[in-house]
């Protein structure tokens, strides 16, 4: 970003940072610079752009060792997720990285966030010759993450995400720490796919003390909706109201698929630990276990868009396909 002259930040052009960041030209690697023919703000990035994305990766794929996108910090979240499931049997680093800070200003945080992203989207075993962490990760205050288990949990201090349900990637600090164990394996059962379809009829339905039947039937009942995430209270929990069981049961059964997530940033949804989370698996809502929201709907958008049965799309929904969820 860059400030205008009403002093509001903007999108800025690539090659401005180019001129604040020479430091880039010093860099021992090939590197190549794509931008968007209009640099957007994140809080307008829509399911197009995230194919935009893939498409530059999928025609540059063999070209290159690594990717690196910037993006803003609103939704950068929202983004990685969305790859994680776009970009299938990924052998390669996709890392997203931006700054809470523009990188004109003095003290912005854009230049080591960028600098060290570039290494890591670059860094190859010396015995196997394989990229050292090839998924879709979000680098950012000197932690690596995995993109569809990060969660944008700061906009005023530099340590913007938190995985708290999984632990990082990697930690920068005089070296790079690896924590191969958590790396998802670099050898896939097939080449790289790169999926362009994903199904939009989806929204978040978010409980809280009071939410009235006519707000709750207002969201599952939109005309062609075909998922929801349902964010519900600690380990899974819910209103046990007739009016709220009623209004579930009728969604499920015009074949609406319910996602349970947890309003908490850390642990599992466990549905039929407590009394008000049994009549949701009985409903047939499916358990999230310990997914971020951003995930879970990006993982709606990503199955339901397959041409699946019911059961199929609720078996997809409930497995872990790109590292999102540690199952139970």
């Amino acid at each position: 970003m860059a400030y205008n002259r009403r002093g509001e930040m903007v999108p800025m052009e690539f090659s401005s940072m180019l001129q604040l960041m020479p430091e880039l030209l010093q860099f021992n690697v090939r590197l190549t610079v794509r931008s968007l023919a209009q640099p957007i703000d994140s809080s307008n990035v829509m399911p197009a752009d995230w194919f935009t994305l893939v498409d530059i990766i999928r025609e540059s794929y063999e070209e290159y060792d690594g990717f690196v996108v910037l993006h803003g910090t609103d939704t950068m979240a929202y983004s990685a997720s969305a790859l994680s499931f776009l970009l299938e049997n990924l052998t390669k680093p996709v890392i997203f990285t931006g700054a809470q800070l523009p990188v004109g200003k003095v003290r912005t945080d854009a230049r080591k966030n960028l600098l060290t992203a570039l290494e890591l989207a670059a860094a190859r075993d010396r015995e196997t010759g394989r990229a050292c962490v090839p998924e879709v990760s979000i680098f950012f205050h000197n932690v690596l993450l995995r993109g569809n288990r990060a969660k944008k949990v700061e906009s005023g201090h530099f340590n913007a995400f938190k995985s708290e349900n999984y632990p990082p990637l990697v930690r920068a600090g005089i070296d790079l720490e690896y924590n191969d164990a958590f790396i998802r394996n670099a050898v896939p059962p097939g080449p790289p796919l790169f999926h362009r379809e994903l199904d939009d009829r989806v929204t978040i339905l978010k409980l809280y003390p009071g939410i009235a039947e006519r707000m709750v039937r207002g969201i599952l009942e939109v005309d062609d909706l075909r998922g929801c995430v349902l964010e519900t209270y600690g380990a899974g929990n819910a209103p046990t109201a007739a009016w709220f069981t009623r209004a579930l049961r009728d969604s499920t059964d015009r074949g609406l698929h319910i996602l349970n997530v947890s309003q908490c940033d850390e642990g599992h949804v466990q549905q039929g630990r407590y009394e008000t989370s049994a009549h949701l698996r009985d409903l047939g809502v499916i358990g999230g276990e310990d997914i971020t929201t951003e995930a879970a709907i990006t993982k709606l958008m990503y199955v339901l868009a397959h041409p699946l049965t019911a059961a199929d799309t609720a078996a997809g929904l409930a497995r872990d396909l790109r590292g999102e969820i540690t199952p139970a």
